[in-house]
């Protein structure tokens, strides 16, 4: 896997296959890898189940975050969720504009598309549509958006910042984003970036946190905050399919840290009109 394409053919193909597994299979590994854990389960996923608008039907256990919770979505809001799966933030984030709004998932794997309509027509929501397409090249037209969310997918795109660039044009002028994903403090090991599986698996497609604040930062947007944080632990039985018992040592001892961090940022108020700001 040596270039961008390789690279996101390798994820859509892995969330081709996630789509058609149960949601232990998915959850019991990082981000429905396929990996499977028997020391833990939920290694980076949230509890939705007491959210309002939550459907187990669109619940695949693959984020890592809760972004719809910290999203200020208001009733009669324009919600993009990007890799948007079976659709569980969509409508989730539903029940929070009311019939008012319009939320749009945006994902590129066919499988997860159909499963998500076909889960939004049981429920009979007719202001959630699901759009195939790339999040680096979204097929919606600029500020439309009042809010976007996204929950462990950016990580898995190879050029982030093409992602962060598409937000911030579909943004509405003083719109913003809540964004849960996963990030690195120092280097992991490199049998860990190399593996196929775990770069499908959120893990190795991680950049440097301070790198991705700084990619959000540059792309333009303001009052960027770290809503939440925590660190995840990948499980030793995960760990021992990529490393010797001396490399697990030295990756638990070296003060690397793989984190989930769901972070806001708002798209500044055009001031002048034709100014190129929005």
């Amino acid at each position: 896997m040596n270039n961008e394409q390789e690279l996101k053919e390798l994820v859509r193909q892995k969330y081709s296959e996630i789509a058609l597994q149960d949601k232990e299979t998915n959850m019991s590994s990082c981000c429905g890898s396929g990996c499977c854990s028997t020391e833990v389960y939920n290694i980076m996923s949230e509890d939705y189940t007491q959210m309002e608008g939550y459907n187990p039907d669109a619940d695949l256990g693959l984020g890592c975050g809760l972004p719809t919770q910290f999203a200020h979505i208001k009733p009669g809001d324009v919600v993009i969720d990007l890799g948007s799966g079976a659709g569980n933030d969509c409508f989730i984030a539903r029940s929070q504009t009311g019939v008012t709004g319009k939320v749009i998932g945006i994902d590129f794997t066919k499988a997860m598309i159909e499963k998500a309509r076909a889960n939004a027509e049981k429920s009979g929501y007719n202001n959630v549509e699901f759009r195939f397409g790339d999040i680096e090249k979204m097929p919606v037209t600029a500020n439309v958006a009042d809010v976007i969310v996204s929950n462990c997918v950016l990580n898995l795109v190879p050029n982030k910042n093409n992602v962060i660039k598409e937000i911030f044009r579909v943004l509405k002028s003083n719109g913003h984003f809540s964004i849960s994903d996963v990030v690195l403090v120092g280097e992991l090991p490199d049998n860990l970036k190399k593996a196929a599986e775990m770069y499908a698996g959120c893990v190795s497609g991680a950049i440097q946190k301070e790198e991705y604040i700084s990619l959000i930062k540059q792309a333009g947007f303001e009052a960027i905050t770290i809503q939440k944080e925590k660190q995840i632990t990948i499980p030793g039985d995960i760990l021992n399919v990529y490393l010797t018992e001396q490399e697990i040592s030295d990756f638990e001892n070296s003060g690397t840290g793989i984190f989930s961090i769901t972070v806001f940022g708002r798209k500044p108020v055009c001031c002048t009109p034709g100014s190129g700001c929005c």
